[in-house]
């Protein structure tokens, strides 16, 4: 079924651009996820969705303590629109459960903020298994609950009077090395075939115009 309806509105797409999803698919990953946290400014969080459409990144989780992640889209070019993007508020008190239910599926969590403890970034693992990297906000990092439930930390070395990058470029240059490490594996880091199909439903309901109405139709022809 889910074949039939992707199949079916796919007819409605150039082929260039079907060619072009296909593409993009086979080199989407979600062996590396993020997590954000409270970025309240729309050029950065506008740029963190840019890099991760860019890098291949799939999910992205936005948790919201105090502010709303709001998206510029001057800035994030139609980015959001190829992401697969969680929201996680306060109010629903299931900001800190995303962690756990990540953990469950054997992500790693790791904190990108300097600590004694951390790990370097060009010394770090990946191979130890799949991870949900988490960033904070722009002036007051990571908040303790989250630092609490990290796994490792990660330090992006630096060599200047400056003790931290702004966020988007701290994502950029921790995705570049991670994404050229995951390359240059033998990690099995692609979606699967179920994965890909999904994802490519989703970004075909988003290209085509009302969508909704031309599944239903069809749901009702094919009964």
């Amino acid at each position: 079924m889910l074949t039939d309806i992707i199949n079916h509105l796919s007819s409605f797409v150039q082929h260039r651009r079907l060619d072009k999803f296909d593409r993009v698919l086979a080199n989407r990953t979600r062996y590396i996820k993020l997590i954000c946290e409270d970025i309240f400014q729309g050029h950065n969080a506008s740029a963190l969705l840019r890099t991760c459409d860019c890098f291949g990144i799939q999910d992205f989780h936005v948790i919201e303590r105090k502010n709303r992640f709001e998206i510029n889209p001057e800035i994030s070019l139609g980015s959001s629109s190829w992401l697969s993007i969680y929201r996680h508020s306060l109010l629903q008190n299931d900001h800190a459960g995303v962690l756990d239910e990540l953990k469950s599926k054997g992500y790693r969590i790791v904190a990108t903020i300097p600590d004694e403890n951390g790990v370097k970034l060009s010394e770090f693992n990946l191979e130890k298994g799949p991870v949900a990297l988490l960033f904070g906000t722009e002036k007051e990092g990571l908040s303790t609950p989250l630092i609490n439930q990290a796994d490792e930390f990660l330090n992006v070395e630096m060599y200047g009077f400056t003790e931290s990058f702004n966020v988007s470029v701290s994502a950029g240059i921790i995705l570049h090395h991670l994404r050229l490490k995951l390359m240059d594996s033998t990690i099995q880091w692609q979606l699967t075939e179920e994965e890909k199909l999904s994802v490519k439903l989703e970004w075909l309901r988003k290209t085509v115009k009302r969508s909704d109405l031309i599944e239903k139709e069809f749901g009702h022809h094919d009964e």
